[in-house]
Parts: C-alpha cells; sequence; structure tokens
C-alpha cells in the first residue's frame, strides 16, 4: 500500500466514524435520551377533572345547600294560668314584640290575695305560739322535776311549729313575687317578626294535652339553609352576601347570610354530623353546623331544592360557564389555528385541534366550543411533547423530561445559519452512496480497493515524478 493511500485511508475512517457520532447525536435530540417517540411516555389529565365551568363544581367558598320552609316559633302558654284572650288569628302578621294573647288578671289577683292571706296567718301563728313559749317558760321555772318534762316538751313542740311556718312564709314570698310580675306581664308576646298559624282555642288546648297555643313563622314562604364545618367557618358571618346557584339550570339569587347556628349539627339518627380525615379518632374529625340565607329573591325556586351558596366577592357572574372550560395555558398556537396535546385512540399523544369561543380574562380561562369531550385526556403543554409519544396517567411513568434549553424542539430539529445547515447525509461530495456498515467491517487492504473501485486509478505516466515527491513527503510526515 502506497503512503498516499494509507493516509487516505486513515481519513475515510476518521470521516465514518464522525459520520456514526453525528447520525447519533441527530438521533438522540429527535427521539429524547436515544429512545424512539413512542417509549417515551407524557402525564395527561381528564378534561372533566380541569373543567373550569361552574356545572356542579365545589370550590374553597361554595356550600351545599337546600331549600326549606322559614323557621317557626312556637308560642305556649302558662298552663297555671287562664287565657283571657287569644288577640291575633291565623294568617295575622305580627312583628317582635306584639301582643298575641292575655291572661286572666282578676284570676292572678285573687291568688295574689290569697297568697298574702296565707302570709299573714302564718305570722299571726308564730306570734301566737311565742307568747305560749314565754308563759311556759315561766311555768317551769316553779314546777317540779317531772312537770318541768311535760313543759321541755310543750315549748320544743311550739318552736318546730314556728320552724315550719318561717319556711311556709318564704315559699309563699316567692309566690307573690310570681303573682304580681304576672299581673304586670299579663300577656304573651311575640319573639320573631312572621305570620300567625295554627291557632288554637283554650278548650282544643285542654282536649290535645299541650301547651303550644300558636305559632309564629318568620316572612317569606321559604330560606336557605346552608352547611360549614370547623374548616371553612372563617367565611360564613351574619351580613355576608352570598351568591346561590341553581343545580338544575343556570339559575343565580343574590342573597344574604341572615344567621348562623353555631350548635352542631345531628342527622337522622340523632348523632352529631362530622367530617372525616381519614381516622377514626375523634380528634381528627370535624363537626357540622348550619347558615341561614334570605335570597333577594324566590322565583323559581321549590321547597327541597338543592343548590350551590357561594361567597360573593364581586366575581363576574355575567359569563355563564357550561360545557368545556380549560385555562388558557393549555392551549397552543399552529399558525391561526388552536391545539392541544390530547391522547388518541390508540393511547398516543396527537395534536388536537380545537375551536375556542368565550374568554375569561379576569379568570384566565377559554371556552372549548367543538374538538374534545369531557371524557378525554390532555397534557399540559411542554417543548420535548411530540406526536407518536406514549401517554399516561401515572406521573411515576413519565419518562419525558421539562425542556429547559429554551428552545423550540418543536421545529422538527431544523436552526437557521451556521454549520448546522449543512446536514451529512453519509454520501460522498459526488452524491455516491457510502455503505458505512461494510466498511466497518473491512480491512485496510479491502478499502483501499473499494475505493479504487469507487474513484478510479488517478495516477498516470505525466505526472508520475511529482507523485514520488508527494508521497516521499507524506512518508516523513507520516513517520514522524
Amino acid at each position: 500500500m502506497t503512503t498516499k493511500k494509507r493516509i487516505c485511508t486513515v481519513i475515510i475512517v476518521l470521516v465514518i466514524v464522525c459520520t456514526v457520532c453525528v447520525g447519533g447525536f441527530l438521533v438522540w435530540k429527535k427521539t429524547g435520551k436515544g429512545g424512539s417517540k413512542s417509549s417515551q411516555k407524557v402525564y395527561v389529565q381528564k378534561v372533566s377533572s380541569l373543567n373550569t365551568a361552574s356545572d356542579f363544581k365545589l370550590s374553597n367558598r361554595s356550600f351545599l345547600g337546600v331549600v326549606e320552609a322559614q323557621e317557626s316559633v312556637d308560642v305556649k302558654y302558662d298552663s297555671s294560668k287562664t287565657v283571657a284572650e287569644i288577640l291575633v288569628k291565623n294568617g295575622d302578621s305580627v312583628k317582635k314584640g306584639d301582643k298575641l294573647l292575655t291572661y286572666d288578671v282578676e284570676a292572678i289577683n285573687l291568688q295574689l290575695e290569697q297568697a298574702k292571706l296565707e302570709v299573714e296567718r302564718l305570722q299571726n301563728e308564730i306570734a301566737s305560739n311565742k307568747s305560749q313559749i314565754a308563759e311556759l317558760e315561766k311555768e317551769k321555772k316553779n314546777a317540779d322535776q317531772d312537770a318541768a318534762v311535760s313543759y321541755t316538751t310543750q315549748i320544743l313542740s311550739l318552736q318546730s311549729d314556728n320552724a315550719k311556718n318561717e319556711y311556709d312564709i318564704k315559699a309563699k314570698n316567692v309566690e307573690i313575687k310570681k303573682l304580681e310580675a304576672s299581673t304586670k306581664n299579663a300577656y304573651v308576646t311575640a319573639s320573631i317578626d312572621g305570620t300567625v298559624k295554627n291557632v288554637k282555642t283554650v278548650d282544643k288546648l285542654q282536649q290535645d294535652g299541650g301547651d303550644v297555643i300558636m305559632q309564629i313563622t318568620e316572612e317569606g314562604d321559604y330560606r336557605i339553609k346552608g352547611r360549614f364545618n370547623e374548616q371553612n367557618s372563617k367565611d360564613i358571618m351574619q351580613g355576608v352576601s352570598v351568591i346561590v346557584k341553581s343545580r338544575l339550570d343556570d339559575s343565580t339569587w343574590k342573597g344574604e347570610i341572615t344567621s348562623v347556628d353555631t350548635s352542631p349539627q345531628k342527622n337522622s339518627d340523632g348523632d352529631m354530623y362530622m367530617y372525616s380525615y381519614g381516622s377514626s379518632d375523634e380528634m381528627s374529625q370535624s363537626s357540622n353546623y348550619a347558615f341561614y340565607v334570605k335570597p333577594e329573591s324566590f322565583d323559581g325556586l321549590m321547597l327541597g331544592q338543592h343548590v350551590l351558596i357561594e361567597i360573593d366577592n364581586g366575581q363576574d357572574t355575567s359569563i355563564n360557564k357550561t360545557g368545556i372550560w380549560l385555562y388558557s395555558d393549555f392551549i397552543c398556537k399552529d399558525g391561526k389555528k388552536n391545539y392541544v396535546w390530547a391522547k388518541d385512540k390508540d393511547g398516543k399523544i396527537e395534536k388536537r385541534y380545537v375551536e375556542i369561543g368565550q374568554k375569561d380574562e379576569d379568570n384566565g380561562d377559554c371556552e372549548i366550543k367543538s374538538g374534545l369531550e369531557k371524557g378525554d385526556y390532555i397534557a399540559y403543554p411542554d417543548k420535548s411533547i411530540e406526536e407518536g409519544m406514549t401517554a399516561t396517567t401515572n406521573e411515576a411513568d413519565v419518562s419525558v423530561p421539562p425542556n429547559d434549553l429554551g428552545t423550540d424542539d418543536n421545529s422538527d430539529g431544523d436552526t437557521e445559519g451556521g454549520d448546522e445547515d449543512i446536514a451529512f447525509d453519509g454520501s460522498d461530495e459526488d452524491g455516491m452512496a457510502i455503505d458505512e456498515d461494510m466498511l466497518a467491517s473491512m480491512t485496510d487492504e479491502e478499502i483501499e480497493e473499494y475505493f479504487n473501485k469507487l474513484y478510479g486509478e488517478e495516477e498516470n505516466a505525466e505526472n508520475a515524478d511529482g507523485e514520488n515527491a508527494d508521497a516521499a513527503d507524506a512518508d516523513a510526515a507520516f513517520a514522524e
């Protein structure tokens, strides 16, 4: 083998090595860490779980509620008194403090006089007993021993009677104070504003054996009862404005929290409602409480209807979000077209073109009019995602790392300017294909023969002398 051919062989081998390295790098960049696209896994989530539309969707400021009848208050009467007159009838509207019925004051005054007379009698009896005791004490001093014992017995009996009478006087004085108070409050008043219902006569009360003579129901046909627990109690206060949302349609009502019940709620079995946090230990549970909302209007509400109650923070309710709404971050641009990275029927990642509708600039989401269903799965956009990758719902399986290079990998590997515009495709300068696998398995002599056939002999008799001189110089350089 001539020196020139040996040098040519070394150069060719170096070119082959470079070819293999560059080709491998391009494959690695295209497929990601040397693997195929189909082996790379991308995390996807169900559209329904990402949907920002308000349909049946609870937030940390949303509460479940139910439409119920307004609060009713039982009006009870004192069965120890005689009802003189009932001042209201069914359907009457009353204000807090209005008189509902009166008691018979004459009967109360009679009881009061009897009690005072009884106290006077007891006091007279005590005075008489004290006089007798004084006389017996005098006689006892002049009596013999046997008679003194009899005097002592009589004195102790009178003292015992006085002690009992004094106790009875105290009891009667308490009764007198109550009767005097009854004469001053000889009527029953309303405890709330409302409408009078279920008024009973005294005869009816005696027949039924109860003490509820009527009921007062708060103004308005309905109220809304909401439920909250210890974890979200900071938002629930009397006077707070709320938005009531129907779960039947798109109807909404403005309202206000009128009262908060801080006693734990009970279920139908009489047990308290509790929220559990994965443990039966009562220290890991949270009690359930109630609050009540008065809507500005009851139009469209039905008794027993279940609703959602949201704290009114001035949110824009003019956009009625139904269907599918996604945060705009999930939407990619392809020219003028919009698309998302979606899982296809074969479980692979694809560009799914979608039609965008309304946009909520404040919330950062937009309406998906077509192209997606709630049961579809989509991925959060990343520069490393390409079509054909495998979709997975298990975050632990994800093998495509986020692209931190700051370049657009969706450019299919093409870049502008510099040496990267030159694509080495494994062919020689004349376009003749080089079989790299075959060259790698050849000996030097076989490679020399291969290139001789490929390019042909370039030596001729005319430049033989110059060739020999060049060869000598090349041999010296090679030896060095």
